[in-house]
C-alpha cells in the first residue's frame, strides 16, 4: 500500500543530523573518471583537474595535526567555489572531491548546514566540524542577512581550525544575496565569504534536458492509479496537501521525508503562486533529486509549476534548477508508466 507524506513527521535526532553529512544516495559512487567532460566546454575538463589537485592538497600532511591542530596557519585559499548553470554537473563533482580525499570529511546543503547550527547551536557545530579536512558545500545561497552572518562567522572559524571548503552554487561568491535582500547592507560579510573560496566557473548546457524535447506531460489519474497498485514503495499525496505539509516540517527533515520512497506520485500539481510555499518545493525537489525519486502527476506540467515572474525573480535560479530537477524525475515517472503499460 502506497504511503502518504502527509501523514510523515520525521524526527532526526544530532546523531544522525552528523553522521548524514555524506553525498546523498544518487552520488554515493561517481567518481572524478564518470564525469563527462563536454569536448566543447573547455572548463568542465579544466575543473575536474583543478578538482584533482585540490583533493591532494586536502589530503597532504600539515603541520599541526592533533593536538596542535587549532594552531596551525590557514591555507591561504581555504576551498573552491564551483560556479555554473544547473545541469552542468556541478554536484557531481563536489561528491567526486568527498569520495576522492581520505581524511575526516562531511558533505551538507546549505540547509542542512545551516540547519545542523539550529539542532546543535554555533559552538557546538565548530566544535563537530573543526576536525574535518574538509567540508562540502551544495548548492550555496543566501537568502536572508540572518544567513550572511552565520555561514560567514561559520567558515572564518572553522577556516582558523585549517578546515578546507568546497561549495558548488548558481551564483558568483560576491553576488550571493543579490535580488533577495539588501545585499549592500551586508557586504562585508558576502565579501568576507568570497575570500574563503577560489572560484572555478564551469560553463556548458544542462544536461539534464539533453534528449527531452519538452517537459513530459502529466501521465492523469488512472495512470497515478495504476503507479500505486504496482509499486509497493511508492508515495501518493495531492500536491496541495503536501505542499500544506511541508510548512510543518523543516528543510532538514525533507530527506528523511522521502526517504525509502521510489516513486512520488503527486496529483492535481498546479501552479506554485506563493512565495514561501516555491522555496519549500525546491527544497523538496532537491532531495527527491539526490534519491533518485521517479514523479508520476496529474495535472499541471513540471516546467509550468514556477509562473513566468517567479523565473524572472530574485530567486530564478534557484526555481529553474528546481524546473530542471522535476522534469528529469518526470522523465523516470514516465518510463514507469511506459513499463507497466507494456
Amino acid at each position: 500500500m502506497a504511503v502518504h507524506l502527509t501523514e510523515r513527521f520525521p524526527e532526526v535526532g544530532v546523531d544522525a543530523l552528523l553522521s548524514a553529512l555524506v553525498p546523498p544516495p544518487q552520488f554515493a559512487a561517481v567518481s572524478f573518471d564518470s564525469y563527462r567532460p563536454a569536448p566543447d566546454q573547455p572548463s568542465q575538463a579544466a575543473a575536474v583537474e583543478r578538482l584533482r589537485r585540490f583533493a591532494a592538497e586536502v589530503d597532504a600532511p600539515a603541520k599541526g595535526r592533533g593536538l596542535l591542530r587549532r594552531r596551525r596557519e590557514a591555507p591561504a585559499t581555504a576551498g573552491v567555489y564551483l560556479d555554473g548553470g544547473f545541469g552542468v554537473g556541478k554536484t557531481h563533482l563536489l561528491a567526486s572531491l568527498f569520495h576522492a580525499t581520505s581524511g575526516t570529511r562531511s558533505y551538507a546543503t546549505f540547509v542542512e548546514l545551516t540547519s545542523l547550527v539550529g539542532a546543535l547551536g554555533f559552538a557546538a557545530t565548530v566544535d563537530a566540524l573543526s576536525d574535518r579536512s574538509l567540508l562540502c558545500i551544495d548548492e550555496f545561497e543566501l537568502d536572508d542577512p540572518g544567513d550572511t552572518v552565520l555561514v560567514s562567522t561559520l567558515l572564518q572559524r572553522l577556516r582558523e581550525a585549517g578546515v578546507r571548503f568546497a561549495a558548488t552554487s548558481n551564483t558568483q561568491p560576491e553576488d550571493l544575496g543579490e535580488g533577495r535582500f539588501a545585499a549592500a547592507d551586508f557586504l562585508r560579510e558576502i565579501q568576507g565569504l568570497a575570500s574563503h573560496f577560489e572560484p572555478l566557473r564551469i560553463d556548458g548546457d544542462d544536461y539534464r534536458a539533453r534528449g527531452l524535447a519538452h517537459a513530459p506531460e502529466p501521465e492523469g489519474e488512472a495512470a497515478c492509479d495504476s503507479v500505486v497498485a504496482a509499486t509497493p514503495d511508492a508515495s501518493d499525496d495531492r500536491f496541495d496537501d503536501l505542499l500544506a505539509h511541508l510548512a510543518d516540517v523543516h528543510p532538514s527533515r525533507y530527506g528523511a521525508l522521502v526517504d525509502g520512497i521510489s516513486v512520488a506520485v503527486l496529483r492535481d500539481v498546479r501552479p506554485v503562486t506563493d512565495q514561501n510555499v516555491a522555496l519549500r518545493l525546491v527544497a523538496l525537489t532537491d532531495r527527491l533529486y539526490d534519491r533518485g525519486v521517479a514523479l508520476v502527476s496529474s495535472g499541471t506540467a513540471f516546467d509550468r509549476v514556477f509562473p513566468p515572474e517567479m523565473l524572472a525573480g530574485g530567486y530564478r535560479k534557484k526555481y529553474s534548477r528546481a524546473v530542471s530537477r522535476l522534469v528529469a524525475l518526470a522523465a523516470q515517472g514516465a518510463e514507469q508508466v511506459a513499463a507497466l503499460a507494456a
